[in-house]
């Protein structure tokens, strides 16, 4: 009967940790290379600064006292970057249904920060 509960954790914290996937490389490769070419913004200072970013949100978004703050900066990242591809003409699909599963991991996790009274 404890096998239950056990799965049911699981599943809840699958999805968050799932996102760790797409975000702690992206991080890391600002960190490690912050002089980029081929960016809109080419400024290492603006690399190195996106990457703490994230990994800060990441960590925010792990913590469950905290996690509607690292949503929040998570996105904050993401929405500008899927700006940037629709303004260069990249594809941008991938990158919204990443900025969606965040928001769908963090209602799984905590939906009654999403309830409205």
């Amino acid at each position: 009967m404890k096998a239950k509960p056990i799965l049911i954790s699981i599943l809840i914290y699958l999805p968050s940790v799932l996102l760790a996937v797409f975000y702690v490389p992206t991080a890391l490769d600002k960190l490690l290379d912050p002089h980029q070419t081929g960016k809109i913004v080419q400024s290492s200072a603006v690399m190195l600064t996106a990457g703490i970013f994230i990994l800060t949100g990441l960590a925010l978004f792990y913590y469950h006292k905290t996690m509607l703050w690292g949503v929040t900066m998570l996105s904050l990242y993401m929405l500008p970057v899927i700006g940037i591809h629709l303004y260069k003409g990249k594809p941008a699909e991938v990158l919204m249904l990443i900025l969606m599963s965040t928001l769908f991991a963090a209602y799984i996790r905590k939906p009654e920060v999403f309830e409205r009274n």
